[in-house]
């Protein structure tokens, strides 16, 4: 028998987005129509309906599957649309751009490796066009390509491509979203969609069909480390076989692997399959299969496989960004049920950390909730230990959802996990260790890194500012070439002083180990930035004590009451004990103040360390 060598062709999901009637149908409709991807059949009964609505050919028709859509103009589901080019075959998601359809959106974006964001020339920028964009950055899709459409109704004007290129540049900005490139196109004409226009001769960029083809593919998740959820485990004869999918990587008989988050490793025995004649030595990502190990361990449903060279974080703490769609508000506290692959544990919001309004961005007055329709970034505690990853690395361990009274009333991803938080259960105090003798000097340290060693602690209460300030000073001093490190004292609560109590004692406790920390970084000649709220002034004078007077850079950030309380979680308790000795402190009366120009500010209170 002649084995015939099959080439399998290049895959690419994209997701179109954009404010409703903008163009999105349109656009994909004309693209299906300019490569040929339609039968003779389907265009003539675009034809026909065109005709007894009494419009010209309506393009969007193409992917309006239902009747009901097409009499009123919109799309209300995602549509999966597949096309080809020359180079690849491409899998196009058609979301919705209405506000109540958002969650069909989501869950269409999310499968997505890159983005057309559709804005209508004659409109702009619209309260979709942010939100949607907002939502791409939140799914972790970067690579994104701005379809300005509608070019024909505006005379095909340079300066409004301009004007929306400029203002939408400035709002994707802030979202570390940059787009390849803003193509000017009118999507019925077919202008710059396949073929170039000369009405657009002042554009010199590609066109949506080779734009497509620009853009470079992710790696495949088989040649991503293995993650294999266990669905079940199965007795026949004397086998126990482990069954589930492989979400990334590849597995074959003889890995060693480990199983997550027991920490156990064995090897693969076997690969099971029915009937025997389908019998492999290997599988890889996508795959649904069953496998045997070498030695005899309790396996369950939820646990996670891997090589032991790349395992999952685990942890009962993790950041995510949540979409809550439920009828009832996400609360704290509140006992949810959480499903993460095949994971499926009880689960309650620990912290609502900030509450965004996505379509300008703003931040909600109110933390102490998530209503309907709003984005919000959390941290999730759950009952037992579970595996995960960041979403941008690992799509299928890295997304989950929220169960409230049988409903999955949300959607989140897992957020890249800060250092100090990473694979870290809440566990009694750590053992203290002895101090040793070091055989090089600070001054040697701080001559070697061009920079003298200092403590900024950042203090004040909660909602004042500190740490959105803290993060672009640790940026801005990254860029300069320094070296340092950022200890959030948030952060630190959830590991080195998850023992403490919120109470008077436990709040000197936790600052007097913060100091201890920073002194540690100092002494070894990097600049270290620590924001803590820090109440009470003998603590911060114990700290200040710790680390040298002449070392301890302190930057009261205060604000308003009124001001405080719009962002400000309520239920503490608004107290805060002022230094006596001078402080660098800087006065805040605007809610939405601009973080940079403070960190300005403490650049030029600084500037002798930086020189």
């Amino acid at each position: 028998m002649t084995e015939l060598a099959v080439k399998i062709r290049e895959k690419l999901n994209i997701v179109v987005v954009g404010h409703v009637d903008h163009g999105k149908s349109t656009l994909i409709g004309r693209l299906l129509f300019d490569t040929n991807s339609l039968s003779s059949g389907a265009i003539e009964k675009v034809k026909k309906i065109s005709a007894q609505n009494g419009k010209p050919f309506e393009y969007a028709y193409l992917l309006d599957a239902f009747e009901e859509e097409q009499k009123q103009g919109i799309t209300i589901d995602t549509t999966n649309i597949n096309f080809s080019t020359e180079k690849r075959d491409y899998v196009i998601i058609d979301a919705p751009g209405h506000k109540e359809f958002l969650k069909n959106m989501i869950s269409g974006a999310s499968s997505a490796e890159a983005a057309l964001l559709m804005i209508d020339a004659n409109e702009g920028i619209q309260e979709q066009s942010r939100r949607h964009g907002y939502i791409l950055s939140l799914l972790g899709i970067k690579k994104v390509f701005v379809i300005v459409n509608k070019m024909d109704l505006i005379g095909y004007s340079e300066a409004v491509y301009n004007d929306i290129m400029r203002n939408f540049n400035k709002f994707l900005s802030n979202l570390n979203i940059y787009p390849i490139e803003y193509i000017p196109v009118s999507a019925f004409n077919g202008e710059n969609i396949t073929i170039r226009s000369d009405n657009l001769a002042w554009y010199k960029g590609v066109t949506v069909i080779e734009a497509l083809d620009l853009i470079q593919k992710d790696p495949e998740a088989e040649d991503k480390p293995l993650r294999f959820s266990i669905q079940d485990v199965y007795k026949f004869d004397t086998r126990r076989i482990i069954a589930g999918r492989i979400e990334a990587g590849t597995l074959k008989v003889g890995d060693e692997i480990t199983i997550s988050p027991s920490g156990k490793t064995t090897k693969v025995k076997t690969i099971e399959n029915w009937p025997h004649e389908h019998d492999k030595n290997y599988v890889s990502a996508g795959m649904s299969v069953g496998i045997t190990v070498e030695d005899e361990f309790f396996n369950k449903r939820g646990e996670v496989i891997s090589h032991n060279h790349n395992k999952p974080q685990k942890s009962n703490l993790f950041n995510a960004n949540i979409f809550w769609m439920g009828k009832n508000p996400l609360v704290k506290g509140k006992t949810y049920k959480l499903k993460l692959t095949t994971q499926e544990v009880e689960c309650e919001v620990f912290s609502i950390n900030r509450v965004i309004d996505s379509s300008n961005l703003t931040a909600a007055e109110d933390f102490t909730a998530v209503n309907r329709n709003e984005v919000a970034e959390v941290t999730i505690k759950t009952r037992e230990v579970v595996c995960f990853d960041e979403f941008a690395e690992y799509r299928g361990t890295g997304r989950f959802v929220i169960v409230e009274d049988y409903n999955v009333s949300g959607g989140g991803i897992v957020l890249k996990t800060d250092d100090t938080l990473k694979n870290r259960i809440l566990e009694p105090k750590s053992k203290s260790l002895k101090p040793r003798t070091r055989l090089v000097t600070r001054e040697q340290k701080e001559k070697k890194l061009g920079q003298k060693a200092k403590v900024i602690w950042l203090t004040g209460l909660t909602g004042c500012g500190k740490n959105e300030i803290a993060v672009k000073l640790e940026k801005k001093l990254f860029e300069l070439g320094k070296t340092l490190c950022y200890l959030d004292s948030a952060n630190l609560r959830f590991s080195i002083s998850s023992d403490l109590e919120f109470n008077e004692s436990g709040v000197y406790e936790q600052t007097r180990r913060i100091a201890e920390i920073a002194n540690q970084f100092m002494n070894n000649g990097i600049i270290t930035i620590v924001t803590s709220i820090s109440r009470y002034k003998k603590a911060r004078e114990s700290a200040k004590e710790i680390i040298g007077t002449d070392d301890y850079l302190e930057f009261h950030i205060e604000v308003t009451e009124a001001v405080l309380k719009k962002r400000w979680d309520s239920s503490q308790e608004c107290y805060y004990e002022k230094s006596d000795y001078p402080v660098r402190s800087m006065y805040i009366d605007d809610p939405n103040f601009n973080a940079d120009e403070k960190v300005d500010l403490i650049m030029e209170s600084i500037k002798d360390i930086l020189q």
